[in-house]
């Protein structure tokens, strides 16, 4: 049995719950700046780092499932950064509100006791974009915002999570 299952750390899980559902609302936010001007690299930084606070999180209570697809999101915004194209930005913006709204649904449904994981919810549309902008980042060699990344990630890791993530 992991932590989110254990009757004796609900309070632990509900905790993790509630300080996410704070998380997802910042993102929202830098999103909404990001729907504004998709070229601004603060922004997708911000993004980034939001995100990895929940990812981190979710992966020390055992929400695997929330926290690959956090480290999904946070490679699609760190891609998102070595682009210039305008409507490839404009996309991937779409993508991240899209990917936040199914971060809110599957830790509703944890708190709840509800999670069946990602096969409960209907994502089909999402992983066809998913796909789909994976296939435009394969030209992009490096992912990160740093100026000298301390690892490459490169789009076999995107492909790894879809795969995990069962997309």
């Amino acid at each position: 049995m992991n932590i989110i299952n254990d009757p004796d750390m609900k309070e632990i899980v509900d905790d993790f719950c509630d300080e996410a559902m704070k998380l997802y609302l910042e993102l929202d936010s830098v999103l909404d700046n990001l729907e504004d001007d998709p070229r601004n690299q603060k922004e997708m930084e911000n993004f980034g780092q939001i995100i990895d606070r929940v990812m981190g999180a979710a992966k020390s209570i055992g929400a695997e499932e929330i926290g690959k697809f956090c480290e999904l999101e946070k490679l699609i915004g760190y891609k998102a950064s070595q682009v210039t194209e305008l409507p490839l930005l404009e996309v991937v913006v779409a993508v991240l509100f899209d990917a936040n709204d199914l971060l809110k649904r599957m830790t509703k449904a944890i708190k709840t006791g509800e999670s069946k994981g990602l096969e409960s919810l209907n994502t089909q549309a999402f992983v066809t974009r998913l796909k789909w902008l994976s296939e435009k980042f394969k030209s992009i060699e490096r992912s990160s915002v740093a100026a000298t990344p301390k690892q490459q990630i490169g789009q076999a890791d995107i492909d790894n999570l879809l795969q995990d993530l069962g997309l």
